[in-house]
């Protein structure tokens, strides 16, 4: 049976999110850390990869009997994740894609038009850090640019029916990694405050195949799941 679940919602910042831009390059006079951005619309955004990577992590340590037993290569995840997130080739096994599509996720529009409401003509601040030399007291500031509190993104990931018995399970664990992101953090520079987020408005929607309604019952079980997330 071929089908795919659509799981939509949003994501909002509690704190100010920094996902920064790769190589950090910021011009003469801008922050020295930006955050990344949507190129059409110019404001902050979240990497479909960046919030897959972190999920990953999160369920990897989870599910590690010790700290030090963690996988340190995605290759060497427990085969529920792999089947969840994907692998890449490696001797002697298949490599393949995994059951879940993460798409990138911009500012919700509604959003946008609340922050206007209350004089916010930008969803970005600066924060200003400083570490301190303790041998020579010498100073080193930075200016890292973040995402405010309050920000709403546009959620939307795919999951790939492969087999009907394992939806539930595959759903269990999915809503597992959305609390431990809860109480962690997206983005860098969470140890001082930065990432803290939420989920509202979880749901789940099959948008290819159950004409039949065969996958109605799971459904409204995975959109239970889901909606424990958000309280």
């Amino acid at each position: 049976m071929y089908s795919k679940i659509a799981i939509t919602g949003m994501i909002e910042t509690v704190t100010g999110l920094h996902i920064g831009t790769g190589g950090e390059y910021s011009a003469i006079g801008a922050a020295d850390s930006p955050v990344i951005r949507d190129s059409y619309e110019g404001r902050p955004m979240i990497p479909g990869s960046s919030f897959k990577g972190k999920l990953r992590t999160l369920l990897a340590r989870d599910m590690a009997e010790s700290y030090k037993e963690i996988a340190t290569s995605c290759d060497n995840d427990c085969s529920e994740i792999i089947s969840l997130f994907g692998s890449s080739a490696k001797a002697g096994r298949k490599n393949g894609p995994g059951k879940l599509i993460f798409s990138d996720m911009f500012m919700n529009k509604e959003s946008i038009n609340e922050l206007s409401t209350l004089g916010i003509n930008t969803p970005t601040e600066i924060k200003f850090e400083n570490t301190i030399n303790r041998l020579s007291a010498v100073a080193n500031p930075r200016q890292i640019e973040r995402a405010i509190r309050g920000c709403r993104f546009d959620m939307s990931v795919i999951y790939e029916v492969r087999e009907k018995e394992d939806i539930l399970h595959d759903f269990e664990m999915l809503t597992r990694g959305l609390k431990l992101m809860k109480y962690d953090y997206l983005g860098g520079h969470g140890s001082r405050g930065y990432g803290r987020v939420k989920f509202c408005g979880l749901n789940a929607e099959c948008v290819i195949g159950n004409d039949d309604g065969e996958l109605d019952e799971i459904l409204d079980k995975c959109s239970e799941l889901l909606k424990d997330v958000c309280e």
